[in-house]
């Protein structure tokens, strides 16, 4: 061979067979074996030093039987056998069947199972004494909106939604990224050009400028409604609820968050509410006349820093058939 020495290429099972020729490297991974775990962690689970671990460690890592990836100032390793090809996820059942039955493959599953108590441990102490500012911690870290948008994950991601009375576009910008398309409607050109501006970089949100009464939607192409703090500015909320009627399909439905009946004057002189409030059974008998039943009506714990009457939030769905029942009241 010209004096060269030619380099040997081993099949990737004896690279493999290789790796786990170590009695080590098989209760390391035994004990990662769908998990992740510290170096400190290994080493409390095998009783050795860092430095044995870690030599192992890039070992597995090299050949490809063990993850690492960085989580905060550490390094967390994992080893996932169902993520294992077909001759290695073989090559590891038979080692599990030679390794964890010894004894020393039994103590690292005890003191495994001390290891992960362990973090449990920690974190109960952490609630034990968060409890009472555990809201602040968790506003200051993640903003008090996260779970809420979080929510819209429950929401059918094909819906047509008509936002109805939009205003500044509010509601539609929370929808938007959850639902297939918008179709926000609105009275005002003021409303419509701050709602423009703020859903400008959806492009599943229509605008529309229209009155409430005569809406720019096709009938039986809506699957969601909403009138949310709308009803009370309406001059015939009976004629606008007949127009929602329209344009739901059989079985969609309405959201309608509005006041109950108060006696805040203020409201009716200085911000134009032309009703002050509505109780379940008048709205119930308004979505019954315009051919919607009031499924739910539940009132709206009052937020601490709000200054306003007391709301509910009330959903009512179209007709599947002509035999649906008409209003007869619901738990509030």
């Amino acid at each position: 061979m010209n004096g060269l020495t030619r380099a040997i290429t081993l099949p990737p099972i004896f690279e493999q067979l290789s790796s786990l020729a170590d009695r080590v490297r098989s209760r390391i991974l035994l004990a990662l074996a769908g998990r992740e775990l510290t170096v400190t962690e290994i080493c409390a689970v095998l009783q050795l030093p860092q430095s044995t671990v870690s030599r192992h460690l890039k070992t597995l890592a090299d050949a490809g039987w063990v993850t690492s990836r960085p989580d905060g100032t550490r390094r967390l390793y994992g080893f996932t056998p169902d993520e294992l090809a077909s001759p290695a996820r073989e090559l590891w059942s038979l080692t599990v069947e030679e390794v964890a039955a010894t004894p020393s493959a039994q103590d690292d599953a005890r003191r495994l199972a001390q290891v992960l108590a362990e973090r449990r441990t920690r974190s109960r102490e952490f609630f034990s004494g968060a409890g009472t500012r555990w809201d602040h911690l968790r506003d200051e870290l993640f903003g008090q909106r996260f779970y809420l948008l979080a929510l819209l994950g429950l929401i059918d991601a094909d819906l047509t939604v008509a936002d109805l009375g939009c205003g500044t576009g509010r509601v539609s910008e929370a929808l938007a990224p959850a639902v297939r398309r918008i179709v926000a409607v609105d009275e005002s050109e003021a409303m419509l050009a701050a709602a423009r501006e703020r859903l400008e970089r959806f492009g599943n949100v229509e605008l529309a400028r229209a009155q409430l009464e005569a809406l720019p939607i096709e009938a039986g192409t809506v699957r969601v409604a909403t009138l949310i703090l709308v009803l009370h500015h309406l001059p015939d909320p009976a004629r606008v609820l007949r127009e929602v009627a329209r344009i739901l399909e059989p079985g969609g439905r309405l959201l309608v968050v509005d006041a109950l009946p108060h006696e805040r004057l203020e409201l009716h002189q200085e911000l134009g509410h032309v009703w002050m409030g509505f109780d379940e059974p008048r709205l119930g008998r308004l979505l019954a006349a315009a051919g919607l039943r009031l499924a739910r009506f539940a009132v709206l714990p009052p937020e601490p820093e709000a200054k306003g009457p007391t709301l509910f939030a009330a959903t009512a769905q179209a007709a599947l058939d002509i035999h649906d029942t008409p209003y007869e009241g619901v738990k509030t």
